[in-house]
């Protein structure tokens, strides 16, 4: 059927283009994810879409596309953490690998997901290779405690398709924004997830609540959904779509963190993490609060709690 009639109200320009309905959303992006379409098509889309910006009703329509394909995780026990990854290391190391191991030493199974997007970053999922957590070769059930990492091919190769479309044409693209909100698992989830430019906010609360999300909600570190060590953000979470702010931004950021090494290579940050973990060195007060809050919703999100999902 091709996607042309969409294009065509999306690509009017900033004044002029038309947003689309969650259900035209959803047709629209199942299409692209289909393989129906074109590169140039998806070219045209990425470009009208960058443009325009996403509507939260658009956002909740991918992600509804996005949720009837994904191969899915079974539930686990416990509320799975969802750690979205996909920035990785520019100018910090990357601790998105120790918010997910610390969670699991809280007993909660947590799962990473994520691609290389931009040639140079440092991933959090090979920092997990050299930590000795090999990726997933398919989606599988994970054990409290325990923590998994899986790329997003395995999950859909249609989205892999759409976010590498970013080496070609050089911007972002809705893909971007839903791979950060997407549940891989069939049951019970918390969704961390980040935002680095502030007009996003707006759009990614609406959305949560479209779509009845439990997530916790921050400005993440360099587009990764740990937090920044050297500052407090605010925090946002959403129980089955219901927000509640938890905690205001503090003012200032820290000179320093004890032992944060200054290179961001995949060896160091994977030295810097084993330290943390064992206790040669603290864990940032940042990356301790985020962690308190997420295993608080986890909480609620279990099943049979008040709020929580059906």
């Amino acid at each position: 059927m091709g996607i042309s009639q969409y294009i065509k109200e999306i690509g009017r320009g900033p004044r002029g283009a038309r947003p689309l309905t969650r259900a035209q959303a959803a047709d629209l992006l199942g299409q692209v994810l289909d393989g129906g379409v074109t590169d140039l098509e998806i070219g045209a889309f990425c470009l009208a879409m960058r443009i325009k910006g996403e509507t939260a009703p658009e956002m909740a329509g991918f992600l509804d596309a996005t949720h009837q394909r994904l191969a899915r995780l079974p539930a686990s026990d416990r509320p799975l953490v969802v750690l979205p990854s996909y920035n990785g290391a520019r100018k910090l190391p990357v601790l998105t690998p120790l918010l997910a191991l610390l969670l699991a030493r809280e007993g909660l199974p947590v799962l990473l997901h994520g691609m290389r997007t931009e040639a140079r970053r440092v991933l959090a999922s090979d920092v997990l290779v050299a930590l000795g957590t090999p990726a997933l070769k398919a989606p599988e059930k994970i054990a409290s405690g325990c923590v998994a990492h899986i790329t997003t091919a395995t999950l859909h190769p249609g989205l892999a398709r759409l976010l590498a479309a970013r080496e070609v044409i050089g911007l972002r693209n809705p893909g971007h924004s839903l791979v950060k909100l997407i549940n891989p698992c069939a049951g019970a989830a918390v969704v961390v997830s980040s935002y680095t430019h502030p007009e996003y906010f707006d759009m990614l609360h609406a959305t949560f609540g479209l779509l009845g999300t439990t997530a916790l909600l921050s400005r993440g570190l360099e587009g990764e959904s740990a937090a920044d060590p050297r500052r407090s953000p605010r925090y946002d979470a959403f129980v089955a779509g219901t927000h509640q702010l938890l905690d205001e931004q503090q003012p200032g950021t820290a000179s320093e963190v004890p032992g944060l090494p200054s290179a961001i290579d995949v060896d160091s940050t994977a030295r810097y993490t084993r330290d943390v973990l064992e206790g040669r060195l603290p864990v940032p007060a940042a990356l301790a609060q985020q962690m308190q809050h997420i295993v608080r919703l986890a909480q609620r999100a279990a099943p049979g709690q008040p709020g929580a999902a059906a």
